[in-house]
């Protein structure tokens, strides 16, 4: 029986999708949700191992800077063997290096195993995850981005008490081991992400020059043309501004707090207030770009400029109040702006290059993540308070707004396009060996190959090809 590729007309919007998307949950909630509660083993660091605050504070640095400069590698992994292996293969090395890490006895041990073997882990966990779940959705997109990224919400306050009781009752290593048994769940989480290929996959010709293939494949791999992309350039470094500031809250909010006078509790429950609304404005976000009344690059630019503005009136936070109410605006429009950023990426490149350019997005904006927090806190030595740090950490979220206003149809208003039945039939005409058909959103999808086999098997199917 000869060879059939199921290629799916356009994303199925539900169906197994769903099941990709509690897997984005749970990833995302022990990537980053491991990250943010990292600081309960900080102190412990501290005292073992008898050094600075600011050595031990570079093992989740190299962690989240490799995750992010790795991701790539990680996006062209997975569009030459699907997001399966890879994210199997990420939750593999990022529970080996946190188990590794239990057995430390030097700080150097702690920046390989964590900052480099889990940091790699986890970049092959997340981008592959947060692509497979947008190609399984157009008009539900957002409202299934939301739904994953509460992930990070929903963890933060669970793990930071969690970790804190494992330590007290097992110590900082067994609290460890501990930790990378959860973490080795994300193996599990690669496992329920199917391969989908969708028609668009094979738009482009299936043939070129022998000389040039070699480099023309490692240019669609990683996604190289995209940097000749005008609008998704526009759209990195609009992110890459807000990423600068994005995270100087999460750096300064509590010191700022104790230079008003605040106790420590106080100090820190403006950080669970932040992390609240940030939880609810995940989901109110996904909820609105999913009834489709607003544009999402508008909805993107309104919860970024008011995110800017929160971070411009911190410093005028003096009374107590004053300052949880900012913390909780700040909290709700930063989460709000998070699942959009992921929806909107499609739209500008299309659905058939959302692996690279998630991996290039986020290999770019770490640049503007590494070069906040060190700048605010320049900024801070040199002035006496953190006043030009949080208007300086506005400024870049509110000049990434502007560059966002740039973007192509920003000044149209969204028409929802007339429901069109899906096509068929293929190029070329005639009996062809490849079958499209829609996928009924009740059921699981059928397995496939990986998406680039599958494309290739497809492609030799057409006539003329």
């Amino acid at each position: 029986m000869p060879y059939q590729a199921v290629v799916h007309p356009e994303p199925p919007d539900g169906g197994w999708g769903w099941m990709v998307v509690l897997a984005a949950f749970i990833q995302s909630a022990l990537v980053f949700g491991v990250i943010r509660s990292f600081g309960v083993f900080f102190v412990e660091f501290v005292e073992y191992f008898d050094e600075l605050s600011r050595r031990i504070s570079w093992i989740t640095s190299i962690g989240i800077a490799v995750q992010q400069f790795v991701s790539p590698v990680s996006s062209a992994l997975s569009t030459r063997y699907g997001a399966r292996p890879v994210v199997m293969a990420g939750g593999f090395f990022s529970s080996l290096g946190l188990f590794l890490a239990s057995f430390a006895t030097s700080l150097a041990h702690l920046y390989l195993c964590i900052g480099l073997l889990s940091g790699f882990g986890w970049a092959l966990v997340f981008t592959p995850s947060m692509a497979s779940m947008a190609r399984y959705f157009k008009a539900r997109r957002t409202l299934a981005t939301g739904l994953a990224l509460t992930g990070v919400g929903l963890s933060s306050f669970a793990f930071s008490p969690l970790f804190q009781f494992l330590v007290d009752t097992y110590a900082w290593r067994g609290a460890l081991m501990i930790v990378a048994g959860m973490s080795s769940n994300l193996v599990v989480c690669g496992a329920l992400i199917r391969p989908l290929t969708l028609k668009e996959d094979l738009a482009g010709p299936s043939r070129g020059d022998s000389s040039g293939m070699c480099l023309k494949k490692f240019s669609s791999l990683f996604g190289l043309h995209l940097l000749s992309h005008w609008p998704f350039m526009r759209f990195v470094l609009a992110i890459t501004l807000i990423n600068t500031g994005y995270f100087i809250p999460y750096v300064h909010l509590v010191a700022r707090a104790r230079e008003l006078g605040f106790d420590e509790y106080k100090a820190a429950f403006l950080m669970s207030v932040a992390a609240m609304a940030d939880l609810c404005g995940r989901l109110f976000s996904g909820w609105l770009g999913n009834c489709r009344t607003f544009h999402l690059i508008h909805i993107l630019v309104t919860w970024t400029s008011l995110t800017g503005i929160s971070l411009v009136l911190i410093p005028w936070g003096h009374s107590y109040p004053l300052l949880v109410t900012i913390s909780l605006c700040y909290g709700f429009f930063s989460g709000a702006l998070t699942p959009v950023v992921f929806s909107i990426i499609p739209e500008i490149v299309g659905i058939k290059n959302i692996f690279s350019a998630m991996g290039l997005l986020q290999m770019i904006e770490s640049i503007g993540g590494l070069l906040g927090a060190p700048l605010s806190g320049f900024l801070k030595d040199v002035t006496g308070d953190y006043m030009a740090s949080f208007l300086t950490a506005g400024s870049f979220i509110l000049a990434g707004s502007l560059v966002l206003v740039t973007l192509p149809n920003f000044s149209t208003c969204l028409t929802r396009p007339a429901p069109q039945e899906p096509d068929t039939r293929m190029e070329g005409g005639g009996d062809s060996p490849l079958r499209t058909a829609p996928v009924p959103v009740e059921a699981p999808l059928p397995y496939e190959s990986p998406p680039y086999e599958a494309i290739l098997k497809a492609k030799k199917a057409l006539p003329n090809s």
